[in-house]
């Protein structure tokens, strides 16, 4: 059976961020592998730096050795108490693992300050030590459990490269994607939600991801504000090949509180294809037939193949019941219409205690599964149609770990788009027939 820790994810990101975002690997469990010191070293000696985590009845304290714990040699070693979300340090200095860990009976004493007796259980202190570390006058703690942990980088270069290696397999998989049946020469994903929420930042990540470098094509507004205001359709040039790829972003309005942002009509009239290019909105009243704007009779390429509603992560659980309502009752008349939707879950990087190493392994990050779990009930998306980013914004240069997150979310709305053209309705069986048609010819 694999040996567990006894520390919370949440007091494990808190250890893991104060001492420099550590992956800790459990070395020693005494519970498991008995109350020895000389196990403990056996097992945690020539590791690297090193964790190790008492547990007492009231208390939760520890020991961070700098150094690979080495026979009779000084290691420098950081003590630290957690207490709640808080942690404290007090530097020890330089210190052996066998004095340490009171290993060949070395003895406790006044020079020490600090010392783990495995054997009877518990960890003696200094009065000055345990006042620095903020704990109640009690110089003895009883030792429930003690783990040692070899602490690694989050990011190392293997998962940097393995990174750099999905974010190449992605581009490629996304220059080559070609629409169901080649019903249209574009898929147009429509970028749908709150002011703010980050959808013009997501199309300039995009586009940043394919140009190579950073840019921002659309302005970027507050997040109280937003900024845009007319109806933008965003074709993207590859930058390896200058060609345009096989989708445009469409960007609109943000959907306001009550009655504001967006009109309802509007929507609608965008996913049929009505609306050109640049068109301004009128948070007042939607566009008007004969409109210079507005498309009479438009094709199957005008219309919107998928919709990504765009939601702020640390905005959620904060959405008023009107903004609740008006987004649920979007989607039954999305559903009603036969239009597909997904979610894109933005500024996930600035949740608190999140990391860059916690975007690499983004499935096993337990507060973002609760912000996905929080969309579900409030909204009603499947978890499997939540996408999560970290857009540019104020960087310089690209990130490997981000591009994956977003080019990840662009192939889920491609694949959703596919779904919709793969099951258009029967009035429009004719020109899928006749398209499918022409492929398999060509193919053969």
């Amino acid at each position: 059976m694999a040996v567990t820790t006894r520390l919370t994810w949440l007091h494990e990101k808190i250890v893991q961020n104060h001492f420099g975002g550590k992956r800790l690997s459990l070395l020693y469990k005494s519970s498991v592998h008995g109350f020895y010191s000389g196990d403990l070293l056996d097992r945690c000696c020539n590791q690297g730096p090193t964790l190790t985590v008492i547990y007492g009845e009231h208390h939760i304290i520890g020991a961070y050795a700098e150094e690979s714990y080495q026979e009779r040699k000084s290691a420098s070693i950081i003590l630290f108490a957690l207490q709640e979300t808080k942690i404290s340090e007090w530097k020890l200095g330089l210190c052996t693992p066998e004095r340490l860990f009171c290993y060949d009976n070395i003895q406790y004493n006044s020079t020490t300050n600090f010392q783990i007796e495995l054997g009877n259980r518990k960890v003696i202190m200094g009065s000055k030590t345990t006042e620095d570390l903020g704990l109640v006058q009690n110089c003895t703690i009883s030792i429930q459990d003690c783990e040692v942990f070899r602490c690694e980088d989050l990011l190392d270069e293997r998962k940097i490269k393995g990174a750099t290696e999905l974010r190449k397999s992605l581009l490629s998989a996304l220059r080559t994607y070609e629409p169901y049946g080649s019903l249209v020469p574009q898929i147009r994903i429509l970028l749908l939600g709150p002011v703010g929420a980050g959808k013009s930042s997501f199309f300039n990540s995009v586009r940043s991801v394919f140009q190579g470098h950073v840019t921002h094509q659309a302005l970027v507004g507050t997040n109280r504000t937003g900024i845009s205001e007319k109806y933008r359709t965003y074709s993207i040039r590859d930058g390896k090949d200058g060609k345009y790829l096989p989708f445009i972003l469409c960007d609109s309005l943000g959907l306001g509180e009550k009655e504001g942002g967006l009109c309802r009509d509007d929507i609608f009239y965008i996913l049929n294809g009505n609306i050109r290019d640049r068109y301004q909105f009128n948070p007042m009243e939607s566009i008007k037939l004969g409109h210079r704007d507005y498309i009479d009779s438009p094709s199957l390429k005008d219309r919107i193949h998928c919709v990504a509603f765009v939601f702020d992560t640390n905005s959620v659980e904060h959405f008023s019941s009107q903004m609740i309502v008006k987004i649920k009752r979007l989607r039954r008349e999305l559903i009603n219409a036969g239009v597909v939707h997904v979610a894109l879950l933005t500024h996930v990087d600035s949740m608190d205690l999140i990391t860059k190493g916690d975007l690499i392994e983004i499935d096993r990050c337990v507060p973002l599964r609760s912000k996905l779990e929080e969309v579900q009930r409030k909204l009603g998306f499947a978890l499997s149609d939540v996408s999560v980013v970290s857009n540019y914004s104020s960087e310089w240069e690209l990130d490997p770990v981000k591009d994956v997150l977003i080019l990840s979310a662009l192939r889920r709305m491609l694949w959703a788009a596919d779904d919709f053209l793969e099951d258009l309705p029967l009035e429009e069986e004719g020109i899928k027939e006749r398209k499918l048609s022409s492929v398999h010819k060509e193919e053969n």
